[in-house]
This record gives C-alpha cells, sequence and structure tokens, in this order.
C-alpha cells in the first residue's frame, strides 16, 4: 500500500481518480493499493514563543531576544483530526512507502516535510512533481516519481525562510510594540515593503509642481513641437514670433523598427497585468488563477519562470490554437523559439493554458477566473505570435531660427498586436486600442505657413503604489546588485499575502475607485517606518536574505550561517535600539489607557464588552459580563479594572451569596496566568471584634 498526501482535498480527489483510489472515507479515500489523504494547507506550523517558556505569553523587553535553542512544531489549531488520520496511516504495517504530491515548490514541500517530521515517519518518499493537474501530467507524474531526498535543500530552505521570520517576526514586533505602547507589526519582508510606501508618499508629498508651455505649429495636416520651455514670456515671444510665418522642412528621417511580443506569465506578471487591465488585486488573482489550476485549465501558478522547456515544443502549437480559439483568431505562424528557454525554468515552466479549455464552456465560469483565463490564453497566443512591425517618421522644421519636430508611426504588421486588438474590441475598450499617428509624405525643403499657439503643462509626481507597481517594486528590489540575476524581496507566492498583510495590520489602506485602486501608508505605518532602524526596513538586506535562501536551496550557504546572522542581527537589533524621543507625538492614543497590560505591557483600552489590551495578538481582556462578577451581582466597572490593573486588586463590597441569599464584602485579586480567560480569587478583610 501506497500512501498519497496532498496539499488540499480537490487536488487529492482529482489525483485519487487518475490513480483509481475510488472509495471514499472520513478523511481519506482507498483503492487499486492507494490511499490518498491530504494536509489543508499547513498541519504543522512553528510553536509560538510561550510554548517554550510561559513567561512569554506576556510581552516584556526584559525577555527579549527570544531565540529557540531547539525548535519546537505544533500541530496548528482546528487541524488536529487530519494529522490524526494522516499519522495512523504512517504507522500502519502495510503502508511501505509515502508518496509527497503536494504542490511542487518550496511551501508545498515545507507543508509536507513538517508533517513527516512531526510523526517521526521514517518510510520511504516518493516525490510527485507536476506543473499541471491534467490526467496526462498525474500519469506521467506517477510513472516518474522521484526520490524525495532529492529535495532535502529546498526544505531546508523553506524551514530557513519560516525560522528567519519567525526571529524576525516576534522580536521585532514585540520590541517595538513594548517601546512604543502599541502593536506595531514588523516583518522580514513586511517592513520593508511599507518603507517603499512611504518613501513614495513622502516623494509625492513633497514635489513641487513647475509649469511648462511648449510651442506648437499647425502646418495644416500636422503639428510641429518645440521644446519645452519653463518661461511663459520666452513661449509668448517665439509664440508671436513664428506666428504667420514660414516653416522649412530641414529633415524627414523614417526607419522600420518592430516590437518583439511579450513574454509568458509568470505569477508576478499576472498579477501586474490582471491589476492593470480588470483592477484585481494580487490576492484575488493568486485565487483566481489557483482554483483555474485545480480545474485542470491552467499549469502550476507559483512559478517566477516565464518560458517553458523544449520537451514541450510538440504540445504547444495545439494549446496554441484552442487559446486563439477564444478570439477568433485564424491560424497564423508560430514561433516556439521565442518561449523555449530550459535554462530559464527551474521548478516549473511559465503559466499556460492546458488541453483541457478546449473542453471549457468559459462563459460557465465565476467573473474573475473567466478573466484571468482569456489573460493567460491572449498571453500564449501572443508569446508564439510574430513581433509588430510599424514605420517611425521624425520630421524637423526650421521657424524664425528655432527647430521644431513631429513623430509619427504607421503599423506595417500588427503581428502578436492583432490578438491584442481583438481582446480590446471583445472588452468594448475601444480607447485602449492603439491607433496610427501617422504623418503625410512631406519633403525636405519643402514650405509651410504656421499657425503659432502655445500648450500649456505641468510636471506631476510619480503616482501612488498599485498592486502593479508594488508587486514590481518588490520583485526588482535591488535588482544593481552584483553577483545576482534577481534580487527581489518575498517570493511570487508570497508577495499578495504581504500587501494584504499590511493593510490587516492597520500599516496601510487601499484607495481610490473602480477598477484604479492605490495604497496610501497610514499614519501608524509611517511613524512606525520612522522608528524602524535600517537593519529592519532595508529592501537591500531583505534582497539579499532571498538570495540567501536561493543559496541554501542549491547547496551552497548552510542553513545554520543563515540563521546564524539573523539571530545576530536580532540580538543587536535589541541590545543598541533607543526609544524615540518623539514617540508620544508619532503614536499618539486614540483613547485614554485604564491602565498597562499585566502580559506585553501595551495599554489596556475599553470598548463596549470590556478593557482590552489594545494590541491584538495578545489574548488579556477584562469582559465585562464575566461570570465572576454576575454572580455576585456586581458589574465589572471601570474603576474596579482600573484598580485591578494597577494594584493587582480591587475592593468590592456588597457581594451576594447563591449559597446564603447574603451579601458580603471581599478584595477580588486578579489571578493572571496568561491563559485565554483571566482569573480572579477573593480574599475577606478582617471584621471588628473578630
Amino acid at each position: 500500500m501506497r500512501l498519497v498526501i496532498a496539499e488540499k482535498p480537490s487536488v487529492a480527489q482529482s489525483i485519487a481518480t487518475v490513480i483509481g483510489a475510488n472509495v471514499k472515507k472520513a478523511g481519506y479515500m482507498e483503492g487499486n493499493g492507494y490511499m490518498v489523504s491530504w494536509c489543508v494547507g499547513h498541519l504543522v506550523e512553528l510553536a509560538s514563543a510561550d510554548r517554550y517558556d510561559e513567561k512569554y505569553a506576556k510581552w516584556q523587553y526584559e525577555d527579549l531576544p527570544i531565540l529557540p535553542p531547539k525548535w519546537k512544531y505544533v500541530i496548528s489549531k482546528g487541524k488536529e483530526k487530519q494529522m490524526k488520520i494522516i499519522g495512523e496511516f504512517m504507522e500502519k504495517t502495510e503502508v511501505t512507502e509515502i508518496i509527497a504530491a503536494t504542490d511542487a515548490g518550496r511551501e508545498g514541500e515545507l507543508i509536507f516535510r513538517l508533517v513527516y517530521e512531526k510523526l517521526s515517519c521514517k518510510k520511504p518518499v516518493k516525490r510527485l512533481w507536476i506543473s499541471s493537474m491534467e490526467e496526462i501530467a498525474i500519469v506521467e507524474g506517477f510513472q516518474n516519481l522521484r526520490d524525495g531526498a532529492n529535495y532535502e535543500l529546498l526544505y531546508q530552505s523553506a524551514l530557513c525562510r519560516a525560522k528567519a521570520d519567525w526571529i524576525v517576526g516576534i522580536n521585532a514586533t514585540r520590541l517595538f510594540s513594548v517601546l512604543y505602547g502599541q502593536t506595531l507589526n514588523v516583518g522580514r519582508v513586511m517592513s520593508p515593503t511599507l518603507a517603499m510606501m512611504v518613501e513614495r508618499e513622502e516623494e509625492i508629498s513633497t514635489f513641487k509642481v513647475t509649469p511648462f508651455y511648449t510651442v506648437q505649429l499647425n502646418l495644416g495636416g500636422f503639428i510641429l513641437s518645440g521644446e519645452k520651455l519653463q518661461d511663459k514670456q520666452k513661449a509668448e515671444t517665439l509664440c508671436k514670433a513664428c506666428d504667420g510665418q514660414n516653416v522649412t522642412i530641414e529633415t524627414v528621417e523614417r526607419k522600420e523598427r518592430s516590437e518583439k511580443p511579450p513574454k509568458l506569465y509568470d505569477l508576478t506578471t499576472l498579477q501586474r497585468e490582471a491589476n492593470r487591465q480588470l483592477g484585481f488585486t494580487a490576492e484575488q488573482t493568486l485565487e483566481y488563477v489557483q482554483s483555474l489550476y485545480e480545474k485542470k485549465f491552467v499549469t502550476y501558478p507559483r512559478t517566477d519562470s516565464r518560458y517553458v522547456t523544449e520537451d514541450m515544443k510538440d504540445s504547444i502549437p495545439a494549446m496554441v490554437e484552442i487559446a486563439a480559439g477564444f478570439f477568433s483568431l485564424q491560424n497564423s505562424p508560430m514561433s516556439m523559439e521565442q518561449v523555449i528557454d530550459n535554462s530559464k525554468v527551474s521548478d516549473h515552466h511559465a503559466i499556460i493554458t492546458t488541453m483541457s479549455v478546449k473542453d471549457c464552456d468559459i462563459y460557465e465560469l465565476p467573473f474573475g477566473e473567466r478573466e484571468i483565463l482569456l489573460l493567460i490564453a491572449l498571453r500564449l497566443v501572443c508569446a508564439v505570435s510574430n513581433s509588430c512591425r510599424y514605420a517611425e517618421t521624425i520630421i524637423t522644421g526650421k521657424c524664425n531660427g528655432s527647430l521644431f519636430t513631429a513623430k509619427g508611426k504607421t503599423v506595417l504588421e500588427d503581428g502578436w498586436k492583432a490578438a491584442e486588438k481583438l481582446y480590446r474590441i471583445s472588452k468594448m475598450e475601444q480607447t485602449q486600442v492603439e491607433k496610427d499617428t501617422a504623418l503625410p509624405p512631406v519633403s525636405q525643403g519643402e514650405v509651410f505657413s504656421a499657425k503659432a499657439m502655445i500648450k500649456e503643462g505641468k510636471t506631476t509626481p510619480q503616482k501612488h503604489f498599485t498592486d502593479d507597481t508594488l508587486l514590481s517594486a518588490m520583485e526588482n528590489a535591488n535588482n544593481a546588485m552584483e553577483d545576482a540575476e534577481r534580487k527581489g524581496i518575498g517570493t511570487p507566492a508570497t508577495r499578495a499575502g504581504i500587501l494584504e498583510k499590511l493593510i490587516k495590520t492597520g500599516l496601510a489602506e487601499r484607495k481610490g475607485e473602480k477598477k484604479t485602486k492605490y495604497f496610501i501608508p497610514t499614519q501608524k505605518g509611517i511613524s512606525l517606518i520612522t522608528v524602524l532602524p535600517e537593519s529592519i526596513k532595508s529592501a537591500q538586506l531583505t534582497a539579499e536574505w532571498e538570495e540567501q535562501l536561493k543559496q541554501i536551496e542549491c547547496g551552497t550557504l548552510s542553513p545554520q550561517d543563515f540563521l546564524a546572522d539573523i539571530s545576530d542581527m536580532t540580538k543587536d537589533l535589541v541590545s543598541t535600539y533607543e526609544i524615540i524621543k518623539e514617540a508620544d507625538t508619532l503614536f499618539p492614543s486614540k483613547s485614554q489607557s485604564i491602565g498597562q497590560c499585566p502580559r506585553c505591557k501595551s495599554q489596556v483600552m475599553e470598548n463596549k464588552k470590556g478593557f482590552c489590551c489594545e494590541n491584538r495578538d495578545c489574548s488579556f481582556a477584562l469582559w465585562k459580563d464575566n461570570k465572576f462578577f454576575t454572580v455576585k451581582k456586581k458589574v465589572l466597572t471601570k474603576a474596579i479594572a482600573t484598580d485591578l490593573l494597577k494594584n493587582g486588586k480591587a475592593s468590592l463590597a456588597d457581594c451576594y451569596s447563591q449559597k446564603t441569599g447574603k451579601t458580603y464584602d471581599a478584595v477580588i485579586i486578579l489571578d493572571d496566568t496568561g491563559s485565554q480567560f483571566v482569573n480572579f480569587t477573593m480574599e475577606f478583610p478582617t471584621k471588628k471584634g473578630r
């Protein structure tokens, strides 16, 4: 018997159908010598800080840095049942081999291996490594299962990424939250991304608009333009001097040029295009393309490659023909060489449609999935098409001693843009269809009479980051750095989650209307970047870490050395960081605090239901409807809560006794053990005469 472990139930079902495991059971499928189960995402994760020591349940500066001497792992909350099912299967004597069928990438490898290691399984492992959920791909994958040991370095790279994020996230978040009295989420990738956002906003806010003026000469069939002038008076003088005067054509230059077709999509370029064209967020696009992958309509989405491999050369034309049918395109010449490059494909090739789309009624798909599928199909068609050829004409004329120019463009052959035009027209976006700006035929030395005018303009600042441009900034961070092809921050699979976390934690927000949404850092986000040291918010440093994770995967850097550097940086941060003097200005309290949280030292604020720590990651709360008080027919008031936080105890008069029906006085003592609910005990004052 062979045990197959997939990442999701839907993927497990597809695999089970192909390999003949058709008997459904609770938490798995069985048949034909296989048992197929799944992980439901991460079943095992790194343990929280308080699992190493109970004192870490409270956030205290004195406890930092927290650097586990030996890492602990726990079963993810709510997933114990599925973990138990997999554990029982791994222990079965009839199960002789484990097949890892989680997503074929860094995170997929981590999901499987953490389960395998947590259960102390020693049985041999084979790896299913496929780029499509089509039946033929699954069959070929099972015919060519790989040795699980070949992916040890990939697992180590993934584990180092998780540990590095834990070290930086736990320590930096606690450090700055405790020092500045409110929850400040800090992350290895999140903080540099926020820093880029804050820097862009500063550039926009400090930008000084400068007007400029361009003198234009209308020659009847076309317009010549002069250089941009910042002096309005100078522009008006030139305009008057040229108005009604003769213009002599000095040069007529015509060159034929070509525009190569775009490359195939990797995940990031697909997310960027979907944001530009459709207004989808990066996370929405990832959800849609993941669903399409599981429905077998596209290949594996979490890829950073924009090429396919040589062995796919014969199958691509049929896929292109099916994709072209979505746009009613006729057969046209295909150039496979443009999309094939084995050297630029690592784990997975570019995202393309599969043969399964021929049976797909595209209009039965949900809107988001349909639009993403159309984009992927369009890009496949464009990528193998001919270049777009056009003629560019530049005319230069002289009037009153000054030179003026006009540029024109005439398309000679649409090439790959023919498909793009049909796509735009089908979306009724004719305004986006490129139009010819052809110039009339003129000759050198020809003379025209000019009607002069002034066109006013002004300089504009850079635009706010959108999902599109922020993904690009993350991907290309520090590309100029030496000794690496690409040193971006984050990975194609994680960047969308980082953007959403910035919003969820209140450090940034999306604004705008309709399709155009842009990121704006909140005041809290700006203040956080103001107080963060360069080592935490540096895109360069984070990009270097990403490159080191790649080196671990390739075997050229040891995991121990990488984590030692992260730990040393964290130690240095905790020991040398000094709080900014203007902290009260940077982080003003929204409401009046009633006291300090006994667990994390953040402020405790009153709300409708109780008195809660403002730190979202801290569970401390004194609930107004606490049963300890209600059975005594008392209310946990603000005054009582304040005394409990300040002194650890509070006097309570006339408490009702359910046993005797009488009342009594007591001293309520806060007995906080760090668990989800706060406990209380009582002391009784000594009365006179007793």
